[in-house]
C-alpha cells in the first residue's frame, strides 16, 4: 500500500446542481471534523455527471459557499492535486476504461426496457420501495438484442451481479448486509445518453484518488455493498463508510435541494457562518447550545461517538424564520 493511503483521507462530493441546503452542510461539516481532527488531508470533488441538471455556477458557489463557512480543503475543485481533474465531468475516459474492465469480465450487458417496463416487472426493494430490477434482458440472444435496436431504442448498461451477500460495518450505522440479486439486482453503470452512472462514477473515484472515509447521508447505505462489489471487479482499495443521519422537517420530510429548505442562500443573508456552524454542531450533538462557533473551535473535541446515529428533526422555528 502507497504512502497516500496509509493516513487518512477524506472527500466531500456534492453535486453542483443547486445551492446546498443545510442537510448537505451538516454531512460536509461531519466530513471536514473527522478529518481534520485526524490531520488528514480534506478532498473536494464536484459530482457534476448530469450535464442537464449541473452548472459550473453552481460549483463555482458551492466552492464559495464552503470558504464562506470555514470548511476548507487541501486538494480538489479549484486547488488542483495529484488525483485530478476533480470534476467528474472531465473524468469520463477514466470511467470508459472502468467499463471496459467490467464488459472483459463479462459483466456488463445492455438494457432495453424503459422506465415503465422496469417499473411494471420490479420487486419493492427492501427498504426505500424502489424497484429491484428482475433481469429482463440479461439472457437476450444477439438476435433478440438486434431486433430491439432495430426499433430505435438506445441501450443502458447494467452489471450482472452474484447472488451473493455483501457485509460490512458502518462507522455510525453499524453492521449492514445486503444480498446483491436480491436487494438491488443488476444495476445500471451507463445510461443510454452514455452518461456513466454514480454507481460506477463514485466508486471509480474514490478508489483512484485514495479515498479512505467516506462520510454521506444515510440514505445512500443501501448503495455502500454495490459499491464495494464494484471495488473489489476493478481492484480498488475501498475506503470505511459513515453514514450519518439525515435532517428532516417536523412534518417528517427530509431537507432538499428542490424545496430549498434551509439553503445556503437563505442562510447566508440572515445568518453569520458562526451561527449556522453553531447550529450544525448542536443537531450533530457536539455542542450543547446552537451558539455561534467556528468549525475550528470543534475540531479538539470532536467525536463520532457524540454524533447521534437515528436522524434529526430540525426546529420548526429554524424553518419558519428562513421562509422567503
Amino acid at each position: 500500500m502507497t504512502e497516500e493511503h496509509t493516513a487518512l483521507r477524506g472527500r466531500f462530493a456534492p453535486s453542483p446542481s443547486g445551492r446546498m441546503h443545510l442537510g448537505n452542510l451538516f454531512s460536509a461539516l461531519l466530513a471536514w471534523l473527522s478529518v481534520r481532527a485526524a490531520g488528514g488531508t480534506m478532498v473536494l470533488r464536484m459530482e457534476d455527471l448530469d450535464p442537464d441538471r449541473c452548472r459550473e455556477a453552481y460549483a463555482l458557489q458551492l466552492a464559495d459557499d464552503l470558504r464562506w463557512l470555514g470548511l476548507d480543503w487541501d486538494e480538489g475543485y479549484g486547488a488542483g492535486g495529484p488525483h485530478g481533474p476533480y470534476r467528474q465531468s472531465e473524468r469520463t475516459d477514466y470511467y470508459a476504461a472502468c467499463f471496459r474492465t467490467l464488459a472483459e469480465r463479462g459483466l456488463v450487458y445492455p438494457c432495453y426496457c424503459t422506465r415503465a417496463e422496469r417499473l411494471a416487472a420490479s420487486a419493492p426493494h427492501r427498504s426505500d420501495g424502489s424497484a429491484v430490477y428482475p433481469g429482463t434482458c440479461r439472457h437476450l440472444t444477439a438476435e433478440e438484442r438486434r431486433a430491439r435496436e432495430a426499433q430505435g431504442r438506445r441501450p443502458a448498461w447494467r452489471v450482472r451481479v452474484p447472488d451473493r451477500e455483501v457485509a460490512f460495518t458502518d462507522g455510525k450505522q453499524g453492521p449492514f448486509r445486503e444480498n446483491l440479486a436480491r436487494d438491488c439486482g443488476d444495476f445500471i453503470v451507463r445510461r443510454s445518453d452514455g452518461v456513466y452512472a454514480y454507481q460506477l462514477a463514485v466508486a471509480a473515484d474514490d478508489g483512484a484518488m485514495g479515498i479512505t472515509q467516506v462520510v454521506r447521508g444515510r440514505d445512500l447505505l443501501d448503495s455502500t455493498p454495490r459499491q464495494l462489489w464494484l471495488y473489489e471487479q476493478l481492484g480498488l482499495e475501498p475506503p470505511e463508510f459513515s453514514h450519518v443521519p439525515l435532517l428532516l422537517a417536523p412534518d417528517g420530510h427530509r431537507l432538499s435541494k428542490r424545496e430549498r429548505d434551509l439553503d445556503m442562500g437563505a442562510l447566508r443573508a440572515r445568518h453569520t457562518p458562526g451561527e449556522v456552524v453553531g447550529r450544525l454542531a448542536f443537531l450533530a450533538g457536539l455542542r450543547p447550545t446552537a451558539e455561534p462557533v467556528s468549525p475550528g473551535e470543534l475540531v479538539p473535541a470532536f467525536s463520532w461517538d457524540k454524533v447521534p446515529r437515528e436522524d434529526i428533526v430540525v426546529p420548526v422555528e429554524w424553518l419558519d424564520e428562513n421562509k422567503v
